[in-house]
């Protein structure tokens, strides 16, 4: 650890290093006593159907028991490619008891991207499952089937599988509820999630899991190449959760907790929220959809959360329904911000709303499980500012360049070292060398800048970032996928600010045509044929709401497309 950690005197009082000891455990073993002590508290809340710890310990020994009688375990992988459901939290939970691997599949990926991180799960030689929607299952899953040799076991459900059988019945008879016809794959064997309810034995399986062992590969974005899995350790997973609980001084709320949080449970945030959930004998309010603003304001004035966690983009989207100003918020402790810039006129507003003082932002990454830096829970909280850096971990800027510390006020790439940085990158030896160096030290692209007092401020991040809706987007794949298109012939992707979601940015695609395409001069033909495209190949947040067809793109001295430029005249 350095000796120059001067942010410690920021610290709340009491605030103190853990002894490492206590995450030198399972994730499994760690949460054992909440299923004891709170059997009948309320785990989860969907869409009005409550389920008690001793329901979710039991329906997740049930999916685990499930994969154990498959002939899944320790170390083999299951993706879950669903939504923010009961059904995503069962085989998160179930997956881990099994001792295997848990990977989130975003739903928002196509078919081409689903293929390669599943492909990549399986290139290692271990078991692959797949928990998906039947929507997805049908519509993405079945035509990319055959190339899927190693994935094994896929189980089916229905987004709504948990309401009452009426409202099954006519949320998809008024298409409210997506539905896909789930079929036999050649090679596969497919199941029906509920099914396995009324099937498996609910007693804990008896499997031996070490802090050592992976929980979890979590997909992250790049500047270059494919997405990687970060590999996170049972300890790193228990490190982090331990070390921000008792950053915010939730050591004391077990069991009396109720959290709400839009994050998707695919996104390292709603995993780390819905594993801090568990282990605190929290009461999850599950949001399926983060844009019901409507729906989101009737469960916080039934069961009056304690803590809101949530990517800024939501809290503003709460901002503009009127129904949120008059909810009353003096039971809210903490509301947690990350994953991307809230502004600061944005923040004294939300504040404005839920109480002073209440707004703490933090900063992480996947690789890092995921937090790092977080405003004081009780003392001096910087607006726009992600704070200190937490317990139990050293972290400097240093210039890019040179890896040389910067002075305080000086800008430098934020490095990391602590017990939540992650084990290396699946499959990536080297990309792994790059990103944490000889001396454990995790460097995560980010550009900040010290203050005296040691609260952090990011200034710039990877120059080929977009962040839209707490999404990484990153340009150099974007375009490489977008190059496909035959009438591209040089292509640029910026980040410009989203008007209607401060914080946020749109995708601006500069596009400079092939001369050997045929064009017929019908530039906005060409414009829906590139996004229609792009929908195809790309996830939703990836695709460009603005396309500018230019005659040439600049260039740097040194051939290179000037970002620089594109970014400047779009400002202007």
């Amino acid at each position: 650890m350095s000796e120059k950690q001067f942010w410690r005197k920021s610290w709340d009082p009491g605030i103190t290093d853990l002894d490492p000891k206590v995450w030198e455990i399972s994730y499994t073993e760690a949460i054992r006593p909440v299923f004891e002590q709170y059997p009948d508290q309320l785990a989860l809340e969907f869409l009005g159907i409550e389920i008690t710890f001793k329901e979710l310990d039991e329906y997740s020994n049930q999916f685990a028991n499930m994969l154990i009688e498959h002939g899944f375990k320790v170390g083999d992988i299951v993706g879950i490619n669903l939504a923010n459901t009961p059904q995503y939290i069962i085989a998160w939970l179930g997956t881990l008891k099994a001792g295997c691997v848990v990977s989130g599949v975003s739903f928002l990926l196509s078919s081409e991207q689903m293929e390669y991180q599943i492909n990549d799960l399986s290139s290692v030689g271990n078991k692959v499952a797949l928990v998906t929607l039947d929507a997805i299952f049908e519509n993405r899953l079945k035509p990319i089937s055959s190339n899927l040799q190693n994935l094994e076991l896929v189980i089916a459900t229905n987004l709504a599988d948990f309401l009452p059988k009426i409202k099954q019945v006519l949320g998809k008879l008024l298409k409210k509820v997506p539905k896909g016809k789930v079929t036999p794959l050649e090679g596969k064997k497919v199941i029906n999630f509920m099914d396995i309810l009324n099937t498996y034995s609910k007693e804990l399986p008896d499997v031996k899991i070490t802090p050592d062992d992976l929980a979890y590969i979590q997909y992250t974005g790049g500047t270059t190449g494919p997405p990687k899995g970060a590999m996170l350790t049972h300890r790193s997973s228990v490190a982090d959760l331990l070390i921000v609980q008792h950053w915010l001084s939730w050591d004391d709320t077990r069991g009396i907790g109720v959290a709400m949080s839009g994050f998707p449970l695919f996104h390292i945030a709603g995993l780390f929220f819905c594993a801090s959930c568990v282990n605190l004998g929290w009461t999850q309010l599950l949001i399926p959809n983060p844009r019901d603003t409507g729906h989101i304001c009737k469960v916080i004035e039934k069961y009056r959360p304690s803590a809101y966690v949530n990517v800024p983009s939501l809290f503003q989207l709460l901002m503009k329904d009127p129904k949120f100003k008059t909810l009353d918020h003096s039971n809210v402790d903490a509301c947690i911000s990350a994953a991307s810039p809230f502004p600061v006129e944005s923040q004294k507003e939300f504040e404005s709303i839920v109480g002073e003082g209440k707004l703490i932002e933090a900063y992480g990454m996947t690789e890092c499980s995921p937090l790092t830096t977080m405003n004081p829970s009780k003392g001096k909280k910087k607006l726009g500012s992600i704070g200190l850096p937490y317990q139990n971990l050293d972290l400097k800027l240093v210039d890019p360049d040179t890896d040389k510390e910067v002075p305080i006020g000086e800008p430098g790439e934020i490095l990391v070292k602590g017990p939540m940085v992650m084990k290396g990158y699946l499959n990536k030896p080297e990309e792994t060398k790059k990103a944490i160096d000889a001396d454990g030290y995790m460097h995560t692209g980010d550009v900040a800048i010290f203050d005296e007092e040691g609260y952090l401020r990011i200034v710039d991040r990877t120059k080929d970032m977009i962040i839209v809706s707490g999404f990484k987007v990153f340009s150099t794949k974007l375009e490489d996928t977008l190059m496909e298109h035959p009438a591209i012939g040089m292509v640029a992707t910026i980040g410009i600010p989203n008007p209607e979601r401060p914080g946020s940015e749109l995708v601006k695609a500069y596009i400079q045509l092939d001369p050997d395409y045929a064009y017929d001069g019908n530039e906005e033909k060409l414009k829906e044929d590139i996004t229609k495209f792009a929908k195809e190949k790309c996830a939703p947040y990836e695709v460009p709401k603005i396309i500018e067809i230019a005659e040439e793109l600049p260039l740097t001295v040194v051939g290179k497309v000037d970002k620089k430029r594109l970014r400047k005249e779009a400002k202007e």
